[in-house]
């Protein structure tokens, strides 16, 4: 802190004399105590009086206190203190995200070439299910085995424990596929209340409208080597097939199983809509416009009519009751 500068009278020690202090004539002492009154006014500003110096004002009062020093560095935390919190938070994050929102998949056969290839990362939509969305014509979608669809399978793990376990770890958030889950993809042909059939070289019929697959394998004819139908798809169930369809142990396989080879809908993790990985086979996946015809799900909306001429039916005896008062009161 600075130096106090504290007021004090004006002017020497007087001498004493004999008698008291030295006399002074009327016309000395006029200015003398004008003096005096300025330099009490003076000491009573800086808070000082008569009877002695008044207390220091408080620390963190004055001026050089006001502010802080700003050459003084403010302290910052370690980054390698830091650093924990931050993978932490991510890690949060991405668990959040695959199990609400998106997650990462590994395609580990050839059953969908060319539309995906061994190797490829495919994200898969998990949200659009969490809001009662079901699965469309068209849509490839990740599910899990209904039972006994990859029994033969086996799984995916490598025989170092450090790689497995950060394998797991990846996985348990999704930014890894998991190497134990047995999930298939597959594409939707027909959803419940379809009729789906295939015969001979093809092509494959949903509600007897025929599909153009332009997605099929090069080669491939639309059955494979499996023509099947007509099967009429449960509710609540999906019919799917591979889009290598001489490759793909799809629902054409499992006829004989419960279900007749289609799969539960409660059984679909979400609908794949990007290759994410690797970048040269970046693309998205789209639902193709043959599953766009009209009539393909004509065999769906039959109660609304069915309803409307029941109503018609019911409402006849009234319209006539009506329209017979309204001619009498003409009569009238």
């Amino acid at each position: 802190m600075g130096d106090l500068v504290i007021g004090a009278r004006s002017g020497a020690g007087e001498p004493e004399g004999p008698g008291g202090r030295v006399s002074r004539s009327a016309e000395s002492s006029a200015p003398s105590a004008a003096v005096e009154d300025a330099a009490a006014q003076t000491a009573d500003e800086h808070g000082t009086g008569a009877d002695g110096p008044a207390e220091p004002p408080p620390p963190g009062s004055g001026p050089a206190e006001e502010s802080e020093d700003p050459a003084k560095p403010r302290k910052q935390r370690s980054f390698l203190k830091e650093l924990p919190i931050l993978v932490g938070i991510a890690l949060i994050l991405a668990l959040v995200i695959k199990t609400f929102f998106v997650q990462a998949f590994s395609i580990p056969s050839e059953s969908m070439q060319n539309t995906l290839q061994v190797g490829d990362r495919v994200l898969v939509d998990k949200l659009t299910p969490w809001f009662g969305a079901e699965p469309e014509r068209g849509d490839v979608v990740v599910f899990h085995d209904p039972g006994g669809w990859l029994n033969d399978e086996p799984t995916q793990q490598s025989s170092n424990s450090f790689v497995r376990g950060v394998q797991d770890v990846l996985s348990f958030v999704g930014l890894m596929p998991s190497a134990n889950e047995k999930d298939l993809i597959k594409r939707v042909i027909a959803v419940g209340g379809d009729t789906v059939e295939c015969k001979d070289d093809g092509p494959v019929k949903v509600n007897g409208v025929a599909l153009n697959e332009p997605y099929i394998y090069a080669g491939n004819t639309p059955c494979g080597t499996q023509p099947f139908g007509p099967i009429k798809v449960p509710n609540g169930r999906i019919w799917v097939m591979g889009d290598h369809r001489a490759d793909s142990l799809d629902s054409r396989f499992h006829m004989d199983q419960p279900g007749g080879g289609s799969v539960p809908v409660d059984n679909v993790i979400g609908r794949a809509f990007v290759v994410a990985w690797p970048v040269s086979h970046w693309s998205t996946l789209p639902v193709p416009d043959t599953f766009d015809q009209k009539g393909l799900a004509a065999a769906l909306p039959v109660a609304p009519p069915v309803a409307g001429a029941v109503g018609a039916v019911v409402l006849l005896p009234l319209v006539r009751r009506v329209r017979a008062r309204t001619e009498r009161r003409k009569e009238s």
